[in-house]
């Protein structure tokens, strides 16, 4: 009776510590990401990544012995929605931190409820507004974000047009908030480089053809043409170009480096030039680059292991996720689950060598990446090639 009774405690505790394991003592992060409606072929792969990241993190121990439990929120891309999800997230799962969501315009409508809610989150949106302040922008003291700022594209742009002595551009800007960021910082910017923005159009992010903006921008005669968008409207806009005849580069933002821009765009690609992550050109970055074995197990993982890459190829987005996700980690590692300390311990984060850059986050710059985290590349022979580092 009493060794029963001993092998019935001892698998009561093995069940207990799994369950305290997988359960009890796990430190909820939220997860916002547009799972469907138009921007779910991004933000459903950035969810598989969070969860391939969080299942690695959790094989090496976890944070300080206790596992990460991800609660996952479909925003559809709808900010309305998006509202109700961080509520959620907030109010009754009790996260003490987040990532996500996936649009400019959703980041900015959970902007306000996550300040006031005092929830630090490293976001995954393109837009620089998220982590502006002052006036309409609010504050944003516990927002962070981990792709590269639109302003650091801006520049990465500007300064490889400096080197080719190219100064006339004509800039097609979509009519959302990450496309008139875009418009804002391409024009703010444009002086200090010694260009010239001698024309500008826009364009709703769901219209079929631009060919009438893109004839109005020809008629001043610019040396390239710089495109904002991100989705189909980009490989519209590139059909459009060669459908016309136009042979002046045409420039893409940093949003739409991946395999889908090629399959739509097809023969229209090629020439095409972008700034994007080291990630799309991984293989030829010196060996020196210290974020090349980063990128380089990154892929493994995301391939060989995981096989996400079997229905989600690799594109410039599929490292902001991980990066977020290791960020909180880091700060965590620290400041344990309690979230104004996770907030303070991100802005101290200096040197953390990830799939998109090299974060150097501080009180003033809650992104932490600069333009040495980019390159530029070029759609050559319907793949992406290296043309500046």
């Amino acid at each position: 009776m009493r060794k029963l009774l001993l092998i019935f405690l001892m698998v009561s505790f093995l069940v207990w510590g799994t369950f305290s394991w997988a359960e009890q003592e796990s430190i909820k992060i939220g997860a916002l990401f547009a799972l469907s409606g138009p921007a779910a072929f991004i933000g459903t792969p950035t969810k598989l990544v969070a969860e391939m990241a969080v299942s690695e993190i959790n094989k090496a121990g976890g944070i300080n012995g206790q596992p990460i439990k991800l609660v996952m929120a479909d925003t559809e891309g709808d900010p309305t929605k998006a509202v109700m999800a961080v509520k959620r997230l907030i109010e009754v799962e009790k996260v003490v931190a987040l990532i996500g969501p996936t649009r400019t315009g959703t980041g900015m409508a959970i902007k306000p409820i996550v300040e006031k809610a005092r929830i630090p989150i490293v976001m995954t949106v393109g837009g620089d507004p998220v982590i502006m302040e002052g006036g309409r922008f609010g504050t944003a003291r516990y927002i962070f974000k981990a792709p590269q700022r639109s302003s650091t594209a801006v520049k990465k742009i500007y300064l490889y047009l400096q080197k080719e002595g190219l100064k006339r551009v004509a800039i097609l800007t979509a009519s959302d908030g990450f496309g008139q960021d875009g418009r804002r910082w391409l024009k703010k910017l444009a002086p200090q480089y010694g260009l010239t923005i001698v024309a500008e159009e826009s364009f709703n992010p769901s219209d079929t053809d631009m060919s009438g903006q893109l004839r109005r921008l020809m008629t001043q005669k610019p040396q390239v043409i710089i495109c904002w968008t991100i989705g189909p409207a980009g490989s519209i806009v590139a059909k459009d170009v060669k459908r016309l005849g136009i042979k002046v580069p045409l420039f893409q933002c940093h949003g739409l480096p991946g395999p889908k821009y090629i399959e739509l765009a097809g023969l229209a690609a090629e020439g095409n030039l972008m700034p994007s992550t080291k990630l799309m050109a991984w293989n030829q970055l010196p060996e020196a680059d210290p974020q090349k074995p980063v990128i380089a197990h990154f892929v493994h993982l995301y391939k060989d292991v995981y096989h996400l890459d079997r229905k989600f190829p690799i594109n410039t987005h599929s490292g902001y996720a991980w990066d977020a996700i290791n960020l909180l980690v880091i700060a965590m590692k620290k400041a344990g689950p309690h979230p104004q300390r996770i907030r303070d311990e991100l802005e101290k984060i200096n040197g953390y060598v990830g799939i998109s850059g090299i974060y150097r986050l501080s009180p003033k710059d809650h992104c932490g990446l600069g333009v040495d985290s980019m390159i530029i590349v070029k759609v050559e022979n319907g793949k992406w090639k290296l043309v500046a580092p």
